[in-house]
């Protein structure tokens, strides 16, 4: 049935493209109005019936706190606010947050959703602030509220790091920290899902304890790796032992591998990608099986779950980004046979039996398939991923839709609803689909968004440039903000060092009060550096050359100049 669709799709396209040059876009033009309408019947719903709880329950129509009481679809939904050019609104919530939302509050919460959520969704309304045209502070894109916001969040999560593995409970309480009898036990993905937002923090602030931190937990994963190169999905953080042997591709390990990629990619670390495709042989080797991808025991490699899960659809899209567009093709082929069948992906899926998995036959609006689906056509710009598109847009507003919002299905079977609108609805599914119907969007095109900021000091940066990293909560990281911040930081402190230079004067620094001088002072033994072991130590020698000082400086460039 779906290559039926995919041919239908193809002679669509040409036919278009015979008898109207511009049929194409108009067409696009009205998928993304068509997207707009379903966002602003879920956000609208949302304010009116569910605000300022965390979600919107979508059959009694009204709100319900779920991750942490703190209206987590407003920060959640903010920027996706911008990417459909409703800038006035993104301006009233931003403003609104940064006046009123207190994160001083006594409520344990998922460190891993708070990241990629809360941390994640800040960041990015920070870095598309100037667009929607906020009011900027001096130092933006280094400084603002929302950015203020991020760290702010960031600090009341990095108690759950303290551990001997360095990897991080998986709870913490936002004023407390963490339980004393908080359980140890964290999924693969819930310590490896980090490093996009906490190296963003760090390269904004300059503060670098943040992707310190979270390349600490990437090591420690990495050196968890069993005999045959595969992870399990739950470990110990205080052992390190790990507590569940499946291996997979998908929840509880998903996003650690998705943010190796986009790591490498948004901090240039090849590092990281390196470590991906240590990882990416096993899994080619154990976990796959034709188009599938199914889990095993990571000791042995031998299939323990025959299963498809939905959140494995971004498998693709990652394949994609690492440039194997063809076995992301095959691999989504797969996935789209699911979604024609039930018009939708059930969590689990039974490969062996073909059918839903029971008790896992539901689908809550995620993003996935749509988000590989936008990767891949921005790749190839074949005409049969916007029919799927397009399917995929019909089969959530036919199934989903109810007076106030979109509701979870409960099972995708007989279409039955639960009362449940995820917060990643408005940030992920729908951002995904406006952008694969607007291909052209800056967010996915080098330099067409770029703007120069001039600084009060007239240093400038190019911002916008292109690039953009999206986090696994479909949060858009602008990577030349980054680096902007990044090397002007890092030129301020040069420019410190050659201010104190400057300063020295040569008279006072060398003067020598020889009324307190002993000429022959009793001998003090080896020296060593602080904190040094004199067992590890043989010998510590300073050796100073018989050259005069500016003759030294010399060799490490040029340092006095004329006045």
């Amino acid at each position: 049935m779906v290559k039926f669709y995919f041919l239908l799709g193809i002679m669509l396209v040409l036919v278009s493209n015979c008898f109207g040059g511009n049929s194409n876009e108009d067409e696009l033009s009205g998928l993304r109005n068509q997207v707009k309408d379903m966002f602003y019947h879920a956000y609208n719903g949302y304010l009116e019936r569910g605000y300022p709880y965390d979600e919107l329950r979508p059959l009694t129509c009204d709100g319900v706190n779920t991750w942490g009481s703190f209206s987590l679809t407003l920060v959640d939904a903010l920027d996706t606010l911008a990417v459909l050019g409703n800038y006035s609104e993104f301006r009233r919530v931003a403003n609104e947050l940064t006046n009123n939302i207190d994160f001083n509050i006594n409520v344990n919460v998922s460190v891993f959703e708070t990241n990629i959520r809360v941390v994640g969704g800040l960041l990015s309304a920070h870095l598309m602030a100037d667009k929607a045209g906020m009011e900027l502070t001096p130092g933006w894109p280094c400084s603002g509220p929302l950015l203020d916001l991020a760290v702010d969040v960031a600090d009341r999560l990095l108690p759950a790091f303290n551990t001997p593995t360095y990897m991080p409970y998986g709870t913490v309480n936002l004023r407390y920290g963490v339980d004393a009898n908080e359980t140890p036990v964290t999924c693969t993905a819930g310590v490896g899902t980090f490093i996009v937002e906490f190296a963003t923090l760090s390269r904004l602030t300059g503060d670098t304890k943040y992707e310190d931190i979270a390349m600490k937990a990437i090591h420690a994963l990495n050196q968890s790796r069993s005999n045959i190169g595969l992870l399990g999905n739950h470990i110990n953080v205080l052992t390190g032992k790990w507590m569940a042997l499946d291996s997979g591709i998908g929840a509880g390990v998903d996003s650690f591998f998705e943010y190796l990629v986009k790591g490498s990619i948004l901090l240039d670390m090849p590092g990281l990608m390196e470590m991906f495709k240590e990882f990416l042989g096993p899994i080619e080797k154990y976990l796959k099986q034709g188009d599938w991808y199914m889990w095993a025991n990571m000791n042995t490699g031998s299939i323990t779950l025959p299963i498809h899960q939905s959140l494995e659809a971004f498998w693709p899209g990652l394949q994609t980004l690492y440039g194997d567009t063809e076995n992301a093709y095959k691999t989504i082929l797969s996935y789209y046979d699911v979604w024609d069948k039930y018009g939708g992906t059930p969590e689990f899926y039974s490969i062996t039996q073909s059918e839903p998995f029971n008790g896992r036959e539901g689908y809550p609006l995620r993003p996935e398939l749509i988000e590989s689906t936008m990767y891949l056509y921005k790749s190839n710009k074949d005409p049969r991923l916007l029919e799927f598109g397009k399917q995929l847009l019909r089969s959530i507003e036919e199934v989903a839709k109810t007076n106030c919002g979109y509701a979870t299905v409960k099972d995708v079977r007989d279409h039955r609803l639960d009362n449940r609108m995820e917060s990643f609805f408005l940030a992920e599914t729908i951002k995904y689909l406006y952008l694969l119907f607007d291909p052209e969007n800056p967010l996915l095109t080098t330099m067409k968004g770029a703007t120069l900021r001039v600084f009060g000091d007239g240093r400038e940066c190019i911002l916008g440039a292109g690039g953009y990293i999206f986090n696994t909560e479909a949060h858009p990281i602008d990577v030349s903000a980054l680096h902007c911040c990044d090397i002007m930081r890092r030129d301020m402190e040069n420019s410190d060092i050659w201010n104190t230079f400057k300063s020295f004067d040569a008279k006072t620094l060398f003067t020598v009060n020889r009324s307190e001088w002993d000429p022959n002072p009793e001998p003090s033994g080896q020296r060593t550096w602080a904190g040094s072991d004199d067992r590890n130590v043989s010998r510590l020698v300073m050796n100073c050359d018989a050259e005069s000082f500016h003759v030294k400086f010399m060799k490490h460039g040029q340092v006095f100049t004329e006045a």
